[in-house]
């Protein structure tokens, strides 16, 4: 498959599987959309909103991500894990 076979709704899923895992572990670990925010350096919890429930078409970036796996002490991989 070419990167250029890739569809938006692929993309989509992807972004929307991450986001799943995120809510999920955050939930798992006790911790508030503003708790993690606070984490990230963010002043409060709208990107964190909004990158969860992908309302507003706000992503995670691998570098978020990263910081994220620390913050959980997890390994990043959790976040792709797909159901």
């Amino acid at each position: 498959m070419l990167i250029a076979e890739i569809t938006e709704e692929e993309s989509n899923k992807f972004h929307q599987n991450i986001s799943k895992n995120v809510r999920k572990i955050r939930q798992e670990k006790n911790l508030t959309q503003l708790d993690v925010s606070l984490a990230l350096g963010l002043s409060n919890p709208s990107f964190i909103t909004n990158a969860e429930s992908m309302s507003s078409d706000k992503k995670f970036n691998l570098n978020q991500l990263h910081k994220l796996s620390i913050i959980f002490n997890i390994n990043i991989c959790e976040f792709f894990k797909e159901d």
